[in-house]
C-alpha cells in the first residue's frame, strides 16, 4: 500500500512521515507534494488540500489525525466514495479530561479568588467546598466524553451525560437525545464535548444557558461554532452564567480585538485542551491500515449522514 501524508497545519509533516514509515515498513509512506504520483492507496490527513484528490485519484481510506473531522466534511472536493477514519483518542481523551478538571477545580474551590486575595496580601480562608452544589453535565459520550465525565465522577463531583444515544457511562447519569431540558436543569457546570455537525452547530445558545442551574459555568473544548457568541455575552452580563473557559472558536487564531480576550468572566487557551500525540495516534492509523489491508473491518469510520 501506498500512503501520503498531507497536512497544512503541520510544522514539520515529515516528522510524521517518518513515524509513519518506521510503524509500518511493509508500506511505502510518502510526503504529498502538489505534484503526486497518482498511486497512493490512502491517506493520513488534516485540513488537506483540495488538490489531493484530484492528483490522487485512487484513495480508498482518508485517514484524519484528530477526532473530529467536519472540515473534512465540509470540503466540496471530498469524493463520495473514500472511506473517512478519525482518530479516536490519540492521547486527547486524558488532556481534555485534565484541562477540565483544572478549571472545574479552580472555580469550585474558589482558587481564583485566592489569587485575587494573594494580591491584596490578605489570609481570608473560603468557605469549603460542596461538590453537590457543582453538578456536571457533560454534551457528548463518545471516547472524549466519557473519560471527561469518569475523570469528575472520580472526584466525587455528580456527573450526567446527554449524548445522542443516552448510552451508560459508568458513574454517572445518563441521558439520551430528548432529555436536554432534564440534564440542563440538573448541571451548572457544562463541558461541551460534542461533534461538529449541523444539529449540534450554535446549540450553546441563550436557550440552553437559560436552562442550567444558577450561577452556572461553561467549558467548550469541542468547536468554536458550537457557540453562539453574543448569547455567551449577554448571559455572562445578565448573570446567568458567571464564567466561561473557551478553548475553540469560530474563528482561529482568536483575534487581536476581540473581546474575549479582555473579558475577566472569559478564560481563552488557543485549541489546547487535547492534541494528537504522535506516537500514539501513528500506532492506532498503523494498526488500522493493516487491519484494512487483511480485509478486516475497522473502527472510527465516520458516517457521513451523522457527520462523526
Amino acid at each position: 500500500m501506498e500512503i501520503v501524508f498531507a497536512s497544512r497545519h503541520e510544522s514539520n509533516p515529515l516528522e510524521w512521515v517518518n513515524a509513519l514509515q518506521q510503524a509500518l515498513p511493509e508500506h511505502r509512506v510518502r510526503l504529498w507534494d502538489e505534484g503526486g504520483s497518482g498511486r497512493a492507496d490512502a491517506a493520513v490527513v488534516w485540513a488537506p488540500p483540495a488538490e489531493l484528490f484530484v492528483r490522487e485519484p485512487g484513495l480508498t481510506h482518508l485517514f484524519n489525525l484528530g477526532a473530529g473531522v467536519d472540515a473534512l466534511l465540509r470540503m466540496p472536493d471530498l469524493p463520495d466514495g473514500i472511506t473517512l477514519v478519525r482518530v479516536e483518542d490519540g492521547g486527547m481523551a486524558v488532556q481534555m479530561a485534565e484541562y477540565v478538571l483544572h478549571y472545574l477545580i479552580r472555580e469550585s474551590r474558589d482558587l481564583g479568588r485566592y489569587a485575587g486575595l494573594q494580591a491584596q496580601a490578605r489570609w481570608q480562608p473560603l468557605d469549603d467546598i460542596d461538590r453537590d452544589a457543582w453538578p456536571v453535565g457533560v454534551m457528548g459520550g463518545g471516547v472524549m466524553g466519557a473519560r471527561v465525565a469518569q475523570a469528575c465522577a472520580a472526584l466525587d463531583y455528580p456527573v450526567a451525560v446527554w449524548s445522542r444515544s443516552g448510552r451508560p457511562v459508568a458513574g454517572t447519569r445518563a441521558f439520551s437525545q430528548d432529555r436536554l431540558a432534564d440534564f440542563l436543569a440538573g448541571t451548572r457546570v457544562l463541558v461541551n464535548v460534542l461533534p461538529l455537525t449541523d444539529d449540534t452547530r450554535g446549540i450553546l445558545s441563550r436557550a440552553v444557558f437559560e436552562q442550567l442551574r444558577p450561577d452556572a459555568y461553561l467549558i467548550n473544548i469541542a468547536r468554536g461554532d458550537h457557540l453562539v457568541e453574543a448569547d455567551l455575552l449577554a448571559c455572562l452580563d445578565s448573570g446567568r452564567l458567571r464564567g466561561a473557559v473557551l478553548d475553540v472558536f469560530s474563528r482561529e487564531p482568536l483575534p487581536s480585538d476581540h473581546p474575549f480576550w479582555t473579558d475577566a468572566r472569559i478564560q481563552v487557551t488557543p485549541h489546547v485542551a487535547g492534541a494528537s500525540l504522535m506516537s500514539l495516534t501513528v500506532r492506532q492509523i498503523a494498526g488500522k491500515v493493516r487491519a484494512v489491508v487483511r480485509g478486516e473491518s475497522i473502527t472510527g469510520v465516520v458516517d457521513r449522514a451523522r457527520q462523526y
